[in-house]
């Protein structure tokens, strides 16, 4: 799962487990949101009541803050995938040996983003959760 981890993202998690009542170790961002990732049974309770918690952390920050859930192993990456890059869409996804490859479809370009942006926080997040290589068809 994600190797490295920076005093930020410490206090990211920290205000989280305060805020949210759910511990977690995954925290990461993507195309300008902090993203943490906890169980799917704990997704609802992070939430809370009508995104309450979402919003008093998203206020605190200054920041968009988004919660998926955790992925199981590989068999789940495209529901991970998918959850991180919504509302976009992707036409389909291929998990190879060392890679997954995505095929974003009339979508490419907002996946691979200014300067290659979006696509290099995409890979590095692939790497630390599955340990495989992410290009995008």
């Amino acid at each position: 799962m994600v190797n490295t981890i920076n005093m930020q993202d410490i206090r990211y998690l920290n205000l989280f487990e305060k805020i949210m009542k759910v511990r977690t170790r995954f925290c990461f961002r993507y195309n300008d949101s902090l993203i943490f990732s906890v169980p799917r049974e704990l997704v609802a309770k992070s939430i809370g009541e009508n995104g309450r918690n979402i919003r008093q952390m998203s206020e605190i920050l200054g920041k968009r803050i988004r919660v998926v859930a955790a992925p199981n192993g590989v068999q789940d990456a495209s529901m991970f995938i998918k959850s991180i890059i919504s509302p976009l869409t992707i036409k389909g996804l291929e998990i190879k040996d060392n890679e997954i490859v995505v095929n974003g479809g009339s979508n490419k370009a907002a996946l691979i983003g200014r300067n290659k942006r979006r696509l290099l926080e995409m890979q590095k997040i692939i790497r630390d959760f599955f340990g495989k290589d992410f290009r995008i068809a």
